[in-house]
């Protein structure tokens, strides 16, 4: 069987970086470096190992985002995927998961698809809800959360681990997913694969090819808002105190006071 297989992936600021806010407290993605969101590959990956099974599969990654969010893409073309698709347009700028599964959803349905995989969280939003919103724009089941996934027979299937027990749930295709980083190490890119992803297509989208108003996105359509931010103060130097026998006394009174104990 064939199987049409969408990833969708993000380029966000590296967590190593120094983050912070524009002055439209939107996210400053000029002022840092950006990368492939660390969970979004794991998604890549288990898109990878399902068409490993399926002939004739065929996987798309998708992102939403400025021009350097091409960087992203060719993360994910190098490690196999066959074709990607940027939606950039400036009206996008502050767009919140709403906006960004209106966009996504689109695409999706302009791609054509069967299964739609997605990480269980951006590195920088961590709002973890897009999966489930995409979804209901899709109209199709969701299966979120997964830390095993397979697809067999028309139904995708997987294991959600929670604190005290884990459960088996299923989905027909169509539908949507979300893995977790426990559903296995994300496989690196072989120079090879470098290579190979320059020549893959990467098809350029904007909001009036996905017949869009900017109104439904951005600043303006979010429904979320940030309404202040504050720099997170300098680290200051450590208190250092000499045990001269009474060191186990002073660091009890010192947790104390601090109430963390």
């Amino acid at each position: 069987m064939s199987l049409r297989i969408v990833v969708c992936v993000k380029f966000v600021p590296d967590a190593s970086g120094d983050r912070g806010f524009a002055d439209d407290l939107t996210v400053d993605r000029e002022g840092v470096d950006g990368l492939l969101s660390e969970l979004d590959e794991y998604a890549v990956e288990q898109a990878l190992q399902i068409a490993g099974g399926v002939e004739g599969c065929e996987v798309t990654v998708v992102t939403v985002g400025p021009g350097d969010a091409k960087d992203a893409l060719r993360k994910a073309l190098s490690m196999g995927a066959d074709k990607a698709v940027h939606v950039e347009d400036e009206a996008l700028h502050g767009s919140d998961v709403m906006g960004t599964s209106l966009v996504l959803a689109r695409v999706v349905e302009r791609a054509g698809f069967d299964l739609v995989i997605a990480g269980m969280a951006s590195t920088d939003g961590t709002m973890g809800v897009l999966p489930a919103v995409l979804a209901e724009r899709l109209g199709v089941p969701q299966v979120t959360l997964l830390s095993r996934v397979k697809v067999e027979g028309g139904v995708v299937s997987g294991r959600r681990d929670g604190d005290s027990a884990s459960e088996e749930v299923e989905a027909s295709l169509p539908a949507v997913v979300s893995v977790t980083d426990q559903s296995g190490e994300a496989r690196y890119p072989s120079f090879k694969g470098i290579m190979a992803a320059k020549k893959k297509p990467v098809d350029s989208l904007d909001l009036r090819d996905l017949e869009l108003d900017a109104a439904e996105v951005g600043l303006a359509g979010a429904w979320t808002a940030v309404d202040s931010a504050v720099k997170r103060p300098a680290r200051t130097a450590g208190t250092v105190v000499k045990d001269e026998g009474e060191g186990g006394r002073q660091l009890a009174e010192y947790l104390a006071t601090q109430k963390f104990i």
